[in-house]
C-alpha cells in the first residue's frame, strides 16, 4: 500500500502513537468488549451524550483517527458500514486483530484525517473521539470531513476543552486552578519537550474560533456538550485531576451537520 502523505505534525504524531501503541492494547480490548458505549476520559454514558444514532442500518460511517477502532465497532454493531482511518500502523494492527476476534467487519486504512483517499460525499456520518479531534489541524481536517460527508450528513467529535489547556502548566504538569496560557492565542500545543509526560502535537482554539471555523467550512451546529467527571472518579488521568474536572470542563463535544444544500446554509 502506498505510504500516506502526511504533514510534519502528522509524522511526529504517527511516531508518538506507534511508539506507545502497546500501552493502549488493554484499553482497546476492554472497549471492544463493552456493549454500551462510554465516552472520553470520564466514561460518560452514551445515554447521556448521545454521540451515535441509535440505529445506523444502511449508513456509511467513518471514524477519523480510529486508533484501536472500538468506536468503529460500536457503529458497525448498530448496523453501519464502517471505515476507520489512522496514522498509526501499530494502532491499526491492534484494531485489525480485535475486529477479527470479535467478528466485526471494518475497513481500516492507514492515513490521515487531513487528507483522506475518499471521494466527495462518501459518508453519512463521521466521528472522532480524541483522534482527529485533537491531533489534526482543524483548519484542514474539518473541511476534509465536510467534503466527504453527504448533504445532511453529521460530524460528531469529542476532544479537550480549551479551558483545560489554559490551566495546564507549561511544564506539562496536571491542570491547576490558575490561568497559564493565553486563551485567545491557543492554536498548536507542542508537548514533545515538556518536563512532565512528553507527548505529541495537539491543536486547540477558543470556543468562538470553533464557531467561526464551522461557519466558514459550512457546518451547522446542532449541539454542544461539556462532559464532566463524577464523584466516582478519582486520580489524575491524562494530567487532568478528576476533582478539577468536576468543577471545570476538561472535554467538549460538538455535533455538526452538513446542510442538504449550500443555499440552506447561506
Amino acid at each position: 500500500m502506498e505510504e500516506p502523505k502526511l504533514t510534519a505534525h502528522a509524522i511526529e504524531n504517527r511516531a508518538y502513537w506507534d511508539g506507545m501503541a502497546d500501552d493502549w492494547v488493554a484499553a482497546g480490548e476492554r472497549a471492544w468488549r463493552r456493549e454500551s458505549p462510554t465516552w472520553g476520559t470520564w466514561g460518560v454514558a452514551e445515554q447521556e451524550l448521545e454521540m451515535l444514532p441509535l440505529d445506523m442500518t444502511g449508513m456509511d460511517a467513518i471514524e477519523l483517527g480510529c486508533g484501536t477502532a472500538y468506536v468503529s465497532a460500536w457503529m458497525a454493531r448498530r448496523g453501519a458500514t464502517v471505515t476507520g482511518i489512522d496514522v498509526s500502523e501499530r494502532q491499526l494492527a491492534t484494531a485489525r486483530r480485535l475486529a477479527a476476534e470479535h467478528g466485526v467487519s471494518l475497513t481500516l486504512l492507514h492515513g490521515s484525517a487531513e487528507t483522506t483517499p475518499f471521494g466527495d460525499e462518501t459518508f453519512d456520518f463521521a466521528i472522532s473521539e480524541y483522534g482527529a479531534a485533537i491531533w489534526c489541524d482543524p483548519d484542514v481536517w474539518l473541511p476534509e470531513a465536510y467534503r466527504i460527508l453527504r448533504p445532511g450528513g453529521r460530524l460528531v467529535f469529542l476532544g479537550n476543552h480549551p479551558l483545560v489547556h489554559v490551566c495546564t502548566p507549561l511544564s506539562g504538569a496536571p491542570a491547576a486552578e490558575a490561568l497559564v496560557r493565553s486563551y485567545f492565542d491557543m492554536r498548536v500545543l507542542d508537548w514533545r519537550e515538556v518536563e512532565v509526560d512528553p507527548g505529541g502535537i495537539e491543536f486547540s482554539r477558543p470556543t468562538s474560533d470553533w464557531f467561526a471555523l464551522f461557519r466558514r467550512v459550512g457546518f451547522e451546529v446542532e449541539d454542544y456538550r461539556e462532559p464532566r467527571s463524577s464523584e466516582t472518579h478519582d486520580g489524575v488521568p491524562f494530567s487532568v485531576p478528576a476533582a478539577w474536572a468536576r468543577r471545570f470542563p476538561s472535554e467538549h463535544v460538538w455535533k455538526l451537520r452538513k446542510p442538504r444544500s449550500r443555499e440552506a446554509h447561506s
